[in-house]
């Protein structure tokens, strides 16, 4: 079996470290991901060719991307800020939280 994502993108905010009580911390931040995509139809222009009147179409996926190896927390803690481009390399995981109106929520995230 094969679990593997590689995500190139935006940094949205500022990474943070969290720490529960008796677990090992993580730093935490977003990546914004885009999707770029040509709408519209073809038509034939005077010359007979082939002519594309479109519009480009944009999809932005936000990606929750946690960090708990030692090392690798840390340099990302320190170093990665808000609006940079990187490049993550990490595997997706999918889990449940039960958030502070006790509704329990799905959460998707890449484990860098």
């Amino acid at each position: 079996a094969m679990n593997r994502v590689q995500l190139l993108g935006r940094v949205g905010q500022d990474p943070i470290m969290r720490q529960v009580e008796g677990k090992n911390p993580v730093t935490i931040f977003s990546l914004a991901t885009n999707e770029m995509w040509r709408t519209g139809e073809s038509e034939l222009n005077q010359g007979g060719e082939s002519a594309t009147s479109s519009d480009i179409s944009q999809k932005t996926t936000w990606h929750r991307i946690s960090v708990f190896r030692p090392g690798l927390r840390d340099v990302t803690y320190q170093y990665v800020k808000k609006g940079a481009r990187i490049y993550v390399e990490g595997k997706i995981d999918y889990g449940e939280y039960t958030d502070k109106n006790n509704v329990r929520r799905q959460a998707t995230t890449i484990i860098a």
